[in-house]
């Protein structure tokens, strides 16, 4: 993976939305969780794109965020991603949208 972001999104709900989540994408999309951690898979033709990789999505569950990482093959990627999280999130979290995302490069 070429380029990642990461960020804490504050919830008390973070293994709750990490569920749903996870349960919405894996109709259609490689997903792996449990109540604190999740993956999910988005595959490089996903949608009709053309990117050089797939992209991989990891959420972790703690008290009070939902931490989310991205890891994409190219920048555009990566954009599209952070804002489908958080469209998504959003939807679930709808009592508490907009929720705040401050995405942040990973440190290596």
């Amino acid at each position: 993976m070429a380029v990642s972001a990461i960020a804490a999104v504050p919830t008390a709900h973070a293994s709750k939305y990490l569920q749903q989540l996870c349960k919405h994408w894996q109709h259609n999309l490689p997903v792996n969780f449990t109540a604190d951690r999740g993956t999910v898979t988005f595959p490089k033709d996903a949608r009709g794109a053309d990117w050089p990789d797939d992209a991989l999505v990891t959420f972790d569950a703690g008290p009070d965020a939902l931490s989310v990482r991205i890891d994409a093959s190219v920048a555009a990627q990566l954009e599209g991603l952070q804002g489908a999280v958080a469209r998504h999130l959003d939807r679930f979290a709808f009592r508490e949208a907009p929720l705040p995302f401050d995405w942040k490069t990973p440190s290596r």
